[in-house]
Parts: structure tokens; sequence; C-alpha cells
């Protein structure tokens, strides 16, 4: 594992967005297409802002997430709705994106057909993961319902997980795709995620989902 120290916040931002146009312009070189798992919350925004300016073959770019709330893309709690409006604009609008969330449908209930879907784009080409100050990543929330099953050997591509302090049930990669992923990056700012990062590196894999994945990839810091 690598770590990556930066000088402010938007050094590292543009340092992580040419990190991982670069890696997707190298898979590009050797692949049909591209799988990029991206994460939602604040802090991806301006990278995906970085990257949609950026010339490379987006429309052999198969973009996903790497966890949903299970809401409607129109719902101001949807990463769909984040990815969409800050990654798949500019250059990358040309880029296919796989959507999680089906009308009808329990988080439980979808994940056997949403797993059914993403057969063909695992391993993940490039990753990039957030984690929360708890040691979470994607949603492998320590303590939620569902953890230990997304944490398994046996675990579907996509699992349904639902933290006991969010409002919503959520569906996220499992852990085992997560880890398996080609290219992996964490974006981690602040002390506190810093120590919390830290930490986990020394916790069981349930209580420090982080952990589990990270092996082998890139950790991109800045205070």
């Amino acid at each position: 594992m690598k770590f990556v120290e930066n000088a402010d916040r938007d050094m590292a931002i543009m340092n992580i967005a040419h990190a991982l146009t670069s890696d997707l312009r190298k898979c590009l070189l050797q692949h049909e297409f591209a799988s990029f798992a991206v994460p939602g919350g604040t802090t991806p925004g301006p990278i995906f802002d970085a990257m949609s300016s950026v010339e490379i073959d987006w429309d052999r770019v198969h973009v996903m997430l790497t966890d949903e709330r299970w809401v409607p893309e129109d719902h101001a709690r949807s990463n769909a709705g984040l990815v969409k409006a800050r990654l798949l604009a500019g250059h990358a609008a040309a880029a296919k994106f796989i959507s999680y969330y089906q009308q009808g449908m329990s988080a439980q209930e979808a994940t056997a057909q949403r797993s059914q879907a993403l057969v063909g784009e695992v391993p993940i080409s490039v990753l990039l993961l957030g984690m929360g100050a708890d040691m979470h990543t994607a949603s492998l929330f320590p303590g939620a319902s569902g953890l230990a099953e997304a944490m398994g050997q046996d675990a579907p591509i996509l699992c349904a997980v639902e933290p006991g302090d969010q409002p919503e049930a959520r569906v996220s990669l499992s852990a085992q795709v997560l880890e398996g992923a080609m290219d992996k990056h964490l974006v981690i700012f602040g002390e506190e995620k810093r120590r919390a990062f830290e930490r986990a590196m020394t916790l069981p894999a349930l209580e420090a989902p982080i952990g589990a994945v990270i092996g082998g990839g890139t950790v991109h810091w800045a205070a």
C-alpha cells in the first residue's frame, strides 16, 4: 500500500483526478472497456469535476457506484444523482452509467438481479473509495445489518446493508469485489480521518471494513 501526502486539498484533488484518468487510459490500452467504481458523498465531487474535463475514451468507460442509498435517482440523497451531475458531464458524459435502484423492489430483492448485471464488470478496473471516521467504506458500516454477509468470501457482487443510524437501506459492492479491483485509490482529508485510517489497519475487518479492501492500493491524504 502506498500513502501519498498532498500539500493541500486542492493539490490532492488534481493529483487524484490525474491518477484516476491515467489508470483508466492504461486499462483502455489493453481492454475493450474499463469499469470505474466511485463513491457518493461530498469529497469526490471536485475530483469528478476535474476528471470530466479530461479527454479519454469515455465512451468505453463503464461507471458504477461503490454503494447507493435505496432511493430514486432524483432523490436528494441519491449517489447516482451526484455522479450524473458532477462526473458524467463534459467529456465524461459519453461514459456508460450502470444504475442500481429498481422501482418497486427493495434493496434486498434487487441485489440478485443487479449482481447478475455486474458480472461482466468485475474485476473492477479502477476503484475510488472514501472512508468515514467510523472506518466504513462504501456502505460497509461497522455494526450494520448485513455487514457480515457483505464481508464474506461467498458474498454476491452487490449486497443489501442496513446501517442502524441511517434513514434508508443501502446496497454496496461486497468486500471481495472492492478488494479485487485492479487499481485502488482511497481519498481521506483531515487529521481525524488519518488517525482513523491508521487505527483501522490494526483492527479486525468487521470493526474497520476499510482495512479489508485497501491492501495494495494508494491512499491520498491532505490536511
